[in-house]
Formats: C-alpha cells, structure tokens, sequence
C-alpha cells in the first residue's frame, strides 16, 4: 500500500504474511476453505502472539498495531484477516480479564511459544442473534465444569486450539448473567452442525456447531462476561474489523486509482474525468480510515495513562464502538460499490487483475456481524439518556 494512504509500522512491510495471503485467496474463496496457509505464515513470524506483552512472551502491540496489520492483511485476503481479527479480539480478552490469575499468565505464555489460535463461540439457538444472553449454562463439579452448547455460528472452531464459550454461570442463572470459558480443543467434541457456502468471508468456515467438554474449572473467567464484553470484545473486535473493511475498501480504490492512471497516460497532459471521481473516492477512504485509527488512537492512550477500564464502562465509549461499527461497515461497501462503477466489467469480473468481486463479497459481511439494526437500537435506547459533553 501506498505510504501516503497507510503507514505501517516497518516490521509490517518486511512481513511475508499479507503476499502469501495474496496467493491463495482466490483458492480459499472458491473452495470456502480455511486459509492453512496464512496461518502457517502468521504462525511462523509469531504473529498470533504479537499483542501478548513483552513480560509474558509477545510483541505487546497497541491496538492501532494490530488493525494496520489487519489492514494490510484485509487487502490480499478478507477471510485471513478476519481469522487474525477475531484471534485478537479473544486474544484481548485474555490479556486484559484474568487478573492475578496463573492458569491464564501460563497459558499466554504457552500460546506465544505454541502459536495457538484461539476461535470463539458466542452464538446460540434460542438467543436470536443476541450475543449478551445464554440458554445452555456451566455445570460447576468440584474443580471441574461440563458444557453443553448449540451454536449458530462458529468461525473456523475445527481449525483452532481453544475455544472462548459464552454461557450462563449456573443452570439457575438469569440469560444475562454471563461468564466466559476457555475450552481447549483436547477438551472439546465439536460436532458441526450446518453447512458454510456464503456469499463473502467464504475461508473463515464459519459454520454452526454442537459443542460439548468437560475442563477444570481454572479455565473460566471470574470476571462477568458483561464486563469482559465492554472492557474487551467490543471494543477491540469493532475496531479490528473496521480497519479490515478499511483494507477491503482500499484494495478495491487502490485498482480503480491504477485503471485511471493508465487511461491518463494515452493523453498525456489531460486530466480525464475519472480523475475527480478519483479524487471524491479519496475523500471516502481517507475519512474511513481516520475515523478507526482515532479511535483505535484514543483507546491506546487511555491504556497508557491506566484509566481505560473506568472509561470503557461510559455510555460515551459504547456509543464511539457502534458508531464506529456502522460506520464502517456501511462505508466499505460504499467505496466498493463506486470503485466498480469506474473499474466497469474488468472489476465486476471475477477473473483479472482489476477484480473486486471478492473485496466486495466479503465487505457485505459487515452489516450483519452483529447486526447493524440491533447496534442501532442499542445506540437508540442510550442516547435517551446519554449527553454528550
């Protein structure tokens, strides 16, 4: 990517991970499989640790870090970033919810020498899409707990090492009361019960599945899952996933800008039309990206001055996360759409170098993670009572 549209930092440039990602993408979409191969490459430059801090074995990359990585990531291949996306966002629960706590310092030390990638599972039949509710519950036996659950979705679970499981925290605990749950795959039977062939995001093999383990009781969180979800998973996956739809947009202007300066070259000295539709697509690009690198800016210094988990608690902060959410999801496929109109047949083709068939495919996901309809009357019901100061 052009330096004066992103800049990552220089060990990104030297990464071979997004050129790998580039060459089997068009495999992974037609096949809707799992992308073995940007794994193997993540694994091997250590990336699946990277935001893990320095005393425990990582990188400790700031979340600005990790989205330009996703970014660049997003412009080869969505469904490797989105695999690296969600890794994060469960790595960050990790990280940054189980304090004082020396089965998961010892298990983040494993993973950074292990490299294991971490799924989640927070959907179920029965809660209708709503995330922040369980049906199925832990079943505590001594040090030891049993669960059962159904989900609806599961990304890329058979293809990881551990499993973040959402669930109530007692068969008699209300839906919302919520705790979170490391299962490894030792520990799992994963029966996957639907079939993934999806328009877009085809290699994050995100099928439903019948999960059902048994671990030591260590491997739950004692933090509320409500709490680990506005101090972690919300933040941190809103944000991920707005810089990937940020690469998948980039791509898509990036082809456009290169068509347009070839026609330029047959009649040098003339600026051809495409030019100023050119120049407003920038507008677009720029002002998706700043708006999840701010935020992704504004969240790494409260982290730095230790006021983060304070704030993040703030209807201020869940309101910036699904702003940012929409936002994004909407632009994307915005910017995709008019990077088509100029690119014509080449773009809408699935076959060439000017293709921005999959781009566009895989940006249509991002209204429906977690449904643009259901943040917007979350946001509804907290700006009755929010003001902004």
């Amino acid at each position: 990517m052009p330096d004066e549209v992103i800049k990552p930092t220089a060990w990104i440039k030297l990464l071979q991970s997004p050129k790998i990602a580039a060459q089997f993408a068009d495999d992974v979409d037609r096949d809707a499989r799992f992308p073995s191969e940007t794994l193997a490459a993540f694994k091997a430059e250590k990336l699946l640790s990277a935001p893990v801090p320095a005393h425990l074995g990582g990188m400790g990359l700031s979340i600005r870090e990790q989205c330009e990585l996703v970014a660049t990531i997003a412009a080869q291949c969505g469904s490797s970033a989105m695999v690296l996306a969600m890794h994060y966002s469960q790595l960050a629960c990790l990280i940054r919810n189980t304090p004082d706590s020396e089965f998961f310092a010892g298990y983040l030390r494993e993973l950074c020498e292990q490299q294991w990638l971490l799924s989640s599972i927070t959907s179920e039949v029965g809660t209708y899409g709503d995330t922040r509710t369980s049906i199925c519950a832990v079943l505590l036996d001594g040090d030891h707990f049993s669960l059962t659950k159904e989900a609806t979705t599961g990304s890329y679970c058979d293809h990881s090492d551990a499993i973040l499981v959402t669930a109530r925290k007692s068969a008699d605990a209300q839906a919302g009361d919520q705790v979170l749950v490391l299962v490894k795959n030792k520990d799992v039977e994963l029966r996957k019960t639907t079939h993934w062939d999806t328009m877009g995001m085809r290699g994050t093999c995100s099928a439903g599945f019948s999960l059902k383990c048994e671990a030591a009781a260590a491997q739950i969180f004692t933090m509320p899952f409500s709490e680990i979800a506005s101090q972690s998973m919300v933040p941190f996956s809103h944000t991920l996933w707005s810089a990937l739809w940020w690469g998948l947009a980039y791509s898509a202007y990036d082809k456009a800008a290169s068509l347009v300066r070839v026609n330029a070259r047959k009649n040098p000295g003339v600026v051809p039309a495409s030019a100023t539709r050119l120049a407003e697509l920038m507008v677009k690009v720029q002002t998706m990206r700043y708006h999840w690198q701010g935020v992704a800016e504004e969240f790494d210094a409260l982290v730095a001055s230790q006021t983060d988990k304070q704030a993040l608690q703030e209807l201020g902060w869940a309101l910036k996360f699904n702003s940012l959410k929409t936002a994004a999801s909407q632009m994307a496929t915005e910017i995709i759409h008019d990077a088509l109109l100029m690119l014509g047949i080449p773009g809408y083709s699935n076959l060439g170098p000017l293709s921005i068939s999959r781009a566009y495919r895989d940006a249509l996901s991002g209204a429906l993670m977690i449904s643009n309809e259901r943040i917007a009357a979350k946001s509804a019901s907290m700006l009755l009572v929010f003001k902004d100061q």
